[in-house]
């Protein structure tokens, strides 16, 4: 795949992002920042302590939420609101409402078509995080992390109106799979999606995935004894993106559905 023009975007606004400007010009950028998207800064430190716009987008929390340590409460990953939710139908969901994908493009070839069966007529949950909510991701649950693989791609916006009108928004921008394997050995796929202005997306445990770079072909790695633990950071997307799940058939009993709002560390399903 060759570059696309919304990569080029993305990187000149990420240069503007991260450059560190004198106090009085990054205090007046942040603030604006903050008062233009709504920012709740309720759980985080001050707009003026961030030396950067980047810095702002990617802030920590001050002090990690509390959420339930039952096995079976299956929390968010995320601050975001619920697109779409629900079940697959063979192996499509939802983009958007009267929009479908097929989630075997989506997860894409690196993956076994049997790895990908597992999941077909299983359940599904599109997270889209604003550019007002907590940048920063999460493990929704103890697991074990079998594969990564980034699969370059475009940066098309990933609100509303272009879901409702690019069709395969999902499958076409750049993405970050995730397998996952439950304590109890049930499976699932965690797909982090890139969107216009800035495009990166980290993975702690991956070092080696570079997002919005030079990358034109997909990279996989794969792990042996990757354990991480429920509520653990894992990364963040630099500006609004969309995290999707796609669980197994008969993993998820969800407590959520589309158009809610959540935070990270709020029960959104049941796991059995």
């Amino acid at each position: 795949m060759s570059r696309h023009f919304t990569s080029a975007i993305s990187q000149v606004f990420g240069k503007f992002a991260s450059k560190e400007f004198s106090k009085p010009v990054q205090n007046f950028i942040n603030k604006s920042y903050v008062g233009l998207m709504g920012l709740d800064m309720t759980d985080f430190h001050s707009p003026e302590t961030y030396r950067s716009l980047n810095a702002l987008f990617t802030r920590n929390l001050r002090e990690d939420r509390n959420y339930s340590l039952d096995a079976e409460d299956f929390i968010s990953p995320c601050d975001s609101w619920v697109s779409e939710c629900g079940e697959l139908h063979d192996d499509y969901a939802l983009q958007i409402k009267g929009m479908r994908y097929k989630a075997d493009d989506f997860i894409g070839s690196d993956f076994t078509q049997e790895e990908k069966d597992v999941v077909h007529n299983g359940t599904f949950v599109n997270f889209y995080l604003s550019p007002k909510d907590y940048h920063r991701y999460h493990m929704p649950t103890n697991l074990k992390v079998l594969k990564a693989v980034h699969i370059p791609g475009r940066f098309y916006p990933v609100n509303v109106p272009s879901l409702n009108r690019k069709v395969n928004l999902f499958i076409e921008n750049e993405r970050v799979v995730i397998h996952c394997e439950t304590t109890s050995g049930k499976r699932f796929f965690m797909v982090l999606v890139s969107a216009l202005n800035v495009g990166v997306m980290q993975v702690a445990f991956e070092p080696r995935i570079k997002t919005n770079a030079d990358a034109l072909k997909s990279s996989a790695y794969t792990y042996t004894n990757l354990y991480q633990n429920k509520g653990e950071d894992f990364g963040c997307f630099e500006m609004g993106s969309t995290i999707v799940i796609i669980a197994e058939k008969d993993t998820l009993s969800l407590h959520v559905e589309t158009g809610d709002n959540v935070k990270y560390g709020d029960t959104i399903a049941k796991l059995s």
